[in-house]
């Protein structure tokens, strides 16, 4: 125990005389460990800016149904359960899904989408509530502007029919519960539940509509189908999987497929550039060290063959190289992250306003830095085996024909 507390201090002292020679060594690695910090900041920032703004965006994780098609409840409910969907609910035809709203700011009644929400929908994640029954609604913004009103409003609306010759229109009051941010949509669209969209259905189907007093033809009992969906997936990951699992049961839908596979191709392909210039890095960086090592053992040998004649075991003498090599593995380490900090800010600061890129651009997470120390000793510790390697087979009568 004490020999290798006496080779720690020794290997320290020694490091610490010979500060210029130590000093060069960190620079130099300072100099290839920065540039692979500076690379992989670049990569990481503008990659997971992209990754990030197609998450953040829920069209890009929708899956939408194109024509019209025919799915159960029970359809609905196996798409529901599966773990890569996030949200999924029906669509009823787009002639039904209509509704005239008017409010008593606006004198103009303006035809609105109707589009069925619930617990979970991404589009409102924001918005923090989801409107119930037949009498709430959450407006998109287009929509609110027109009408006038905000959220705590009340408005009208209507639906009209044709029904056994006659014209028929309906009224039922809305609660305003919010109003959708404008990156929602920018088309006008009444977000409502699925029992008041399936009622705005049934009532120009001429079908009645007991719980809200509309008259028509008695209602089917049995289970009904649904023509398309709207459904989310869990993540852009789960996108394209989905969609060919869509695909290969016959329902023609559309998604943002390409946009997600030109952002992952980025990713893949700046990580390859990323680590074939890491490897080639520290295998130079590898051969530099240790022989640099090889030749300070070399010129040591007097002073670490005396260590040996005084008693200290060959296996112990390799540590002194090998510490060696870990403390300029660490300085340089300190000196990477510096000088990699100052050009982190130097980018986002003045390269990002320039592409009129809003998000940063350059930076590392703090678990990033700590992968890049552990790299670093790795490369720092394997080249200090050449100089140990020689450092061990120096023999106690070396230093005996100098004295």
């Amino acid at each position: 125990m004490s020999q290798l507390r006496n080779i720690l201090t020794l290997s320290l002292r020694d490091y610490t005389h010979e500060w210029r020679m130590s000093g060069c060594f960190v620079l130099a690695l300072a100099s290839v460990l920065a540039p692979m910090m500076i690379l992989f900041g670049l990569k990481f920032g503008i990659v997971n800016s992209m990754l990030t703004e197609l998450i953040e965006n829920p069209a890009n994780r929708e899956i939408r149904s194109v024509g019209s098609g025919r799915f159960s409840e029970d359809w609905f409910r196996r798409m529901a359960d599966r773990a890569e969907v996030a949200f999924i609910i029906p669509r009823t035809r787009a002639l039904a899904a209509t509704i005239q709203l008017q409010s008593e700011r606006s004198g103009r009644i303006q035809s609105t989408e109707l589009m069925a929400t619930g617990e979970g929908d991404p589009l409102l994640q924001r918005v923090g509530v989801i409107p119930r029954g037949h009498g709430q609604v959450i407006l998109s913004d287009a929509s609110a502007r027109k009408l006038k009103v905000a959220a705590g409003d009340r408005i009208d609306g209507s639906l009209a029919r044709q029904f056994r010759g006659k014209r028929e229109r309906v009224h039922l009051e809305l609660d305003v519960l919010a109003v959708a941010p404008p990156e929602v949509t920018t088309r006008q669209v009444a977000f409502v539940s699925l029992p008041l969209l399936l009622a705005s259905e049934a009532f120009k189907d001429g079908r009645a509509v007991p719980e809200l007093g509309w008259k028509g033809e008695p209602a089917d009992a049995s289970g009904r189908d649904y023509p398309a969906f709207r459904l989310y997936a869990r993540s852009i990951n789960d996108v394209e999987a989905l969609v060919n699992e869509l695909q290969a049961e016959g329902v023609n839908v559309k998604a943002r497929i390409a946009e997600i596979r030109s952002v992952r191709s980025i990713d893949r392909n700046l990580s390859i550039i990323f680590w074939i210039i890491a490897a080639v890095g520290a295998v130079g960086f590898s051969f530099s060290l240790g022989a640099s090592l090889w030749a300070n053992v070399d010129r040591k040998s007097k002073e670490l063959s005396i260590l040996r004649l005084i008693g200290f075991q060959g296996g112990k003498i390799i540590l002194f190289p090998v510490l060696q090599s870990l403390y300029t593995g660490v300085l340089g380490w300190l000196l990477a992250v510096l000088m990699y900090l100052l050009a982190e800010q130097s980018i986002n600061r003045l390269l990002a306003p320039s592409l009129g890129i809003d998000q940063v651009i350059c930076y590392l997470l703090p678990q990033h830095f700590f992968w890049a120390l552990a790299l670093t000793l790795g490369v720092a510790a394997t080249a200090a085996v050449l100089g140990g390697i020689r450092a061990s087979s120096i023999e106690p009568s070396d230093g005996l024909r100098d004295l």
